[in-house]
């Protein structure tokens, strides 16, 4: 098949919208208010700890399934981090509420969103949209969504506290390290992006 072939097709297949890694992020999604129904209305917390398992441990299969069939889609880039994004915040809230974790981590972890929103903002003003995702914030996600169902894990069953708390808390700490690393990234590359653009203007840098 002919370079001029493959290219319409390559198009095409990353704007599917019908795929399995995207379905497989709208239940994520679906999944946020069901977690915070059970965790914060019926305090079902064993319930609420099958969920987030599960939330956390579907954002690497919905990647791996995106890879091993080729249904990587403008859609699914969007969804994916919008599902993982949701379920860190919407679990933080819900555990300050509960005194799962302290507020002091929670604003630890919404400040490096509101750093992440104002630069996007920032791009967007100059025709450029999110930056793609990084390496270092990926890790950082999955730090944080297994640190999650070991940290309700540890509230839940007394038995288990000691330790799920100590390896719980080890994952959230390394996981918020790596959050604000990759924030300080995505600054820089869209520093670097607004710089380019203002060259290319004639504008000051």
């Amino acid at each position: 098949m002919s370079r001029r072939a493959e290219q319409p097709q390559a198009r095409q297949s990353r704007d599917q919208v019908l795929t399995w890694p995207n379905l497989i992020s709208l239940i994520r999604l679906l999944g946020v208010p069901l977690f915070l129904y059970l965790f914060l209305v019926v305090r079902a917390d064993v319930a609420a700890l099958v969920v987030l398992a599960v939330g956390g441990t579907s954002d690497w299969v919905d990647g791996w399934i995106a890879r091993r069939l080729r249904q990587v889609s403008h859609l699914g880039e969007l969804l994916d981090p919008l599902a993982d994004r949701l379920y860190i915040l919407a679990t933080l809230v819900a555990f300050t509420a509960r005194d799962v974790v302290p507020w002091q981590f929670t604003a630890a972890l919404l400040a490096r969103e509101a750093l992440l929103l104002g630069s996007l903002a920032v791009l967007r003003r100059h025709g450029y949209g999110p930056p793609p995702v990084h390496y270092v914030g990926k890790t950082a996600t999955f730090l944080l969504l297994a640190a999650f169902p070991v940290l309700l894990l540890a509230a839940a069953v007394p038995a288990v506290a000691a330790v799920a708390g100590a390896v719980g808390w080890a994952l959230a700490w390394w996981g918020l390290v790596l959050y604000w690393v990759a924030g300080a990234f995505y600054v820089i590359q869209s520093r670097q992006l607004v710089r380019a653009v203002r060259g290319r203007r004639g504008g000051p840098a």
